[in-house]
């Protein structure tokens, strides 16, 4: 696989999303499966969250699929990781409706390869030219695909993460689960509760409204988990975003782990058991990159989507390299023993068996992680090119990564630099040893960013 990105129209880093009955209609979801069993034949699974468009969608992009001969398989509503843990295993290909941790008005498509990935950007392009340019193969009447409604496997992907660990290895733990109304209320809570785990759920409903806090896991959206943490004395408390690919904790002391902290406490605990490399995008703290090499493993750097991890990850074993870990620095982690995405419910049995192994809390465990200051922030601008080029000259006597945008690199800072694909946006990124040092470096990006796009207006 290319480590660069291609330049889509529709897809975006993780599938399409927009505004329901605005930005994605019935129709363009029709045409996506369309184009999707025009390109893939055989058995598609598909699936949702919890979104009160959902249903609506998934059907259109059953409609589609069926009209070109492919069999569909309805798994119901689950975790984005179950479809792919369940594709991976058993068909050719998948699709989930799903809008991860964007507001309520929101959903999306995500299309799922054979081998439980999600599907690159060489085969999305031939997809979005199917899209923009119809060469649909629709069956008559007679070669139409049969389908399926399966909502019973969802099981099988509870049960392949319980069976990683020892029976009942959190029997001495209690833990608080917020899956924020998504489809994790039907996977973690379970999956914790086999491992032997006490567990309390918060949010712990199918709502599409998400009336208690927003899918997107924030310090602010989880203070009632932290709260709730605290008064029951859990061990920790852990919350999914809206399709549970990523997983965010609160410590036993209700405060919230930064989720690079997070990724790092993961990836020391994983490189102490095997040395390899991990791999993660280029806007990962380096609080990561410290830890693993303490440990003495490597940092392989992808462009930024878990899409590049994943498969990075793949190839870099089929190149004969350990790979013992991947994932961002935004709780979504992957696990190369049990599948190659992101998986909020790995992830929360993993923290379970890191607990139980190291016989510490989770606040004594991340008190031990290298703490950085991490500026973000985004400016909007269609001239993310010229800032790009602009920056590259500017910056010419540092060391420069290119990776995915412009990454500045120096001895106790980098600062990443990225034109959205999707949107007129570009984002920065500013991490740093100290904050003051980071907000230095952070406003000298921004003086020059407003210099370029001020005199081009």
């Amino acid at each position: 696989m290319s480590n660069s990105k291609y330049q889509k129209r529709l897809f975006g880093t993780n599938g399409v999303r927009g505004v329901c009955g605005k930005d994605l209609t019935p129709e363009l979801v029709l045409v996506i499966g369309e184009a999707l069993g025009t390109l893939r034949k055989g058995c598609i699974a598909v699936g949702r969250d919890t979104r009160t468009s959902g249903e609506t969608l998934v059907m259109a992009i059953k409609a589609g699929l069926l009209s070109t001969g492919c069999d569909v398989v309805d798994c119901g509503v689950l975790p984005t990781p179950a479809l792919q843990y369940l594709v991976s295993a058993h068909f050719e290909g998948g699709a989930m409706i799903t809008a991860s941790h964007n507001p309520p008005e929101y959903n999306g498509v995500k299309i799922i390869d054979s081998d439980g990935t999600e599907m690159g950007d060489e085969d999305t392009l031939k997809l979005e030219q199917q899209i923009f340019e119809p060469t649909f193969s629709l069956k008559p009447w007679t070669q139409i695909g049969h389908e399926i409604h399966s909502p019973g496997l969802i099981r099988t992907y509870i049960d392949g993460i319980v069976h990683h660990f020892p029976e009942k290895v959190g029997s001495q733990m209690t833990v608080i689960v917020d899956p924020g109304y998504g489809p994790a209320c039907l996977t973690t809570p379970g999956i914790l509760t086999d491992m032997g785990c006490k567990v309390i759920t918060l949010n712990g409903i199918t709502d599409g409204t998400f009336p208690g806090r927003m899918p997107e896991p924030s310090p602010e959206g989880l203070k009632d988990l932290a709260k709730l943490v605290i008064s029951s004395g859990a061990n920790f408390g852990i919350a999914h975003d809206g399709d549970a690919d990523r997983a965010v904790f609160i410590d036993n002391c209700g405060q919230f782990i930064e989720e690079n902290q997070e990724f790092a406490l993961f990836a020391r605990y994983v490189c102490q058991q095997k040395k390899g490399a991990v791999v993660t995008p280029v806007s990962t703290s380096k609080t990561v990159e410290i830890v693993v090499k303490n440990e003495g493993s490597t940092v392989t750097y992808t462009p930024v989507g878990s899409i590049y991890v994943a498969r990075t990850m793949r190839l870099l074993m089929d190149e004969g390299e350990e790979v013992v870990f991947g994932g961002e620095g935004n709780g979504g982690l992957i696990f190369p023993g049990h599948q190659f995405c992101r998986d909020g419910g790995m992830t929360a049995a993993m923290m379970v068996f890191i607990l139980a192994s190291t016989g510490q809390t989770l606040s004594q465990l991340i008190e031990s992680i290298p703490k950085r200051s991490i500026i973000k922030d985004k400016i909007k601008t269609s001239l993310g090119p010229q800032v790009l080029e602009s920056l590259k000259v500017k910056y010419s006597n540092d060391k420069l990564d290119l990776t995915d945008g412009i990454k500045i690199i120096r001895d106790t800072s980098w600062a990443l630099v990225r034109a959205s694909g999707t949107e007129p946006m570009i984002r920065i990124i500013v991490d740093s040893d100290t904050h003051e040092c980071g907000k230095i470096f952070h406003q000298e990006l921004m003086n020059h960013i407003s210099k370029i796009t001020e005199n081009t207006r």
